[in-house]
């Protein structure tokens, strides 16, 4: 119910700014832009759009209700824009009602956070993951956990698995990395936004997941870096494809995106080669329609969406990234972001000159 009292608030608020606007020659202070989506760059996002809003008069909102919530709220074209952590793949695009690209904004980390009273380092291999996230680990004293942390006294303590309960894009990095580590896995749960879990207790958000785990002695689980790092709860270091347990940082974060990124930047960073990333890295994305004249829209409203696209792919933006523990664009993502936005048009002409 909650989610569909924000949907309607946020339809409303468009409705409102479209029926206002009147045409393309309303300034910046009297247009609102909309967006929902991914609580995976929230941090970054609310930040981001504060400064924004500080410093140009244009008024923003952005609703953090899920990746799976943004691709549907753009797919309805309520919003501005959407935001997501999984790119659409093929069915999902041919399912939209237009032409749609992905504006890449920074790199997160979905870290496995824990709460284990004394234990301030845990390693977790991929069989470890596998099988607590499996159900097949119940308790931290299992000699397979052992194995992996020598000389750490792991307490014989139940294990609490949390997950995602809503449709998430944080979900599906954790899932693509989990069906890169263990076939297991990716036969019996596979990749996936929304999955059928085999165990553990669902919270909304990446907050209610961290909230969740902080509060529950023994419990593990996925959420974003900035959570974890927030709310101080402890993370563990996770075996990268060199059989590295890596610890999630900035550095590390952003050495998963080292290698060849197509040009729409659609790919998945997780388990990356290079011996130093940290495994489960990813882009996430800001999506809208290729041609922004639909359903009345002005170009003062589009021209308005893309200035502040154009102005997150940039260094100011990418600065305040940093400061909430995302890692930025690497400089041929930004690159590449901005041809993208390049391609966005009104009435078939570029709205970026």
């Amino acid at each position: 119910m909650k989610n569909l009292i924000g949907i309607i608030a946020l339809t409303l608020l468009l409705t409102s700014c479209g029926n206002s606007s009147g045409g393309g020659n309303k300034s910046s202070e009297n247009i609102s832009i909309t967006a929902a989506g991914a609580t995976f760059p929230l941090p970054f996002y609310n930040l981001a759009i504060k400064n924004y809003s500080n410093n140009t008069g244009t008024q923003l909102t952005y609703g953090g209700v899920g990746s799976g919530g943004g691709i549907r709220s753009l797919k309805d074209r309520v919003v501005d824009f959407g935001a997501t952590d999984a790119f659409l793949n093929a069915e999902q695009e041919a399912e939209m009602p237009a032409e749609i690209v992905h504006i890449p904004t920074c790199i997160g980390a979905v870290v496995i956070a824990y709460s284990l009273p004394g234990i301030e380092d845990l390693n977790l291999s991929n069989e470890n993951l596998q099988d607590i996230f499996l159900g097949n680990i119940t308790n931290w004293n299992d000699p397979s956990l052992k194995e992996s942390n020598p000389g750490v006294n792991l307490p014989d303590l139940a294990v609490t698995v949390v997950h995602r309960s809503d449709g998430s894009g944080t979900t599906y990095i954790f899932s693509d990395f989990m069906s890169k580590i263990s076939s297991d896995w990716e036969s019996e749960v596979g990749r996936g936004k929304d999955l059928k879990w085999p165990v553990g207790i669902g919270a909304k958000g990446n907050p209610g997941v961290a909230g969740n785990i902080k509060q529950t002695s023994g419990a593990v689980g996925y959420i974003g870096s900035e959570f974890a790092f927030a709310q101080k709860i402890p993370v563990a270091q996770v075996e990268n494809s060199a059989g590295i347990y890596v610890k999630p940082s900035l550095t590390s974060i952003s050495a998963a995106a080292k290698g060849e990124i197509p040009g729409d930047t659609k790919v998945m960073l997780t388990s990356s080669t290079d011996p130093d990333a940290y495994p489960i890295s990813g882009f996430t994305w800001l999506i809208l329609y290729k041609e922004q004249a639909y359903n009345g829209r002005s170009k003062a409203q589009a021209e308005e969406t893309v200035k502040f696209l154009s102005w997150i792919i940039e260094k100011d933006a990418q600065a305040l990234a940093q400061q909430v523990n995302y890692a930025p664009l690497p400089d041929k993502s930004v690159a590449q972001a901005r041809e993208i936005l390049g391609s966005v048009l009104y009435e078939g002409k570029p709205l970026v000159q």
